[in-house]
């Protein structure tokens, strides 16, 4: 690669970092400020770091339980909850790309390489961990908001959970059957 080559190629990820900067940060702020509001005025600090210990351990899960977990082996029921309508408005999702794109009409979020490939189905298992640990730590919070008969704030919770815990693995392993779809109709190169 020459130094031309080198600085776009530079220049391109630059891009695609911030453009997919914006949606994490707007889902991120959406949805974890109830969160801790909720634990800032009701939960004791140490309950917070149970609650914490408890939903981390979701980390150390094996591929193998998020096999299990998997809502089904074939596009059709995520497309019927909506992914499709949710992955426009993701990072690396339909409209972030379409923007790239106008720029760099070469981009692509996964080549045809094998190692891309690779990557991103690895990428895929690390973002539905980081989500189902989430998950585990905004019910544990749920459960506290019910406990104190905090019915407003266990609906926010359980509702923020959902849209950024729950659709985020579904999205996972739609991305997940994608690729697997495209590697054995194009085996990777």
């Amino acid at each position: 690669m020459n130094a031309g080559e080198q600085k776009s190629a530079t220049k391109l990820k630059r891009t695609v970092f911030w453009y997919n900067a914006v949606p994490n940060l707007f889902w991120s702020v959406i949805n974890l400020v109830p969160i801790y509001i909720f634990c800032y005025r009701y939960l004791a600090l140490p309950v917070l770091f149970v609650f914490l210990g408890v939903s981390l351990l979701s980390l150390f899960l094996p591929k193998t339980f998020f096999s299990k977990l998997q809502l089904g082996h074939t596009p059709a029921i995520y497309h019927k909850i909506g992914i499709r309508f949710i992955n426009k408005f993701t990072q690396n999702g339909q409209i972030i790309n379409n923007l790239i794109q106008k720029k760099y009409p070469q981009y692509r979020v996964v080549s045809a390489r094998k190692r891309s490939m690779q990557a991103m189905l690895q990428q895929t298992y690390v973002f539905e961990k980081f989500h189902l640990s989430l998950f585990v730590f905004f019910n544990l919070i749920c459960l506290s908001a019910i406990n104190k008969s905090l019915w407003g704030w266990a609906s926010i919770i359980l509702l923020t959970n959902i849209l950024y815990n729950v659709y985020p693995c579904f999205l996972q392993q739609y991305i997940r059957l994608k690729l697997q779809n495209a590697a054995t109709r194009n085996p990777p190169i």
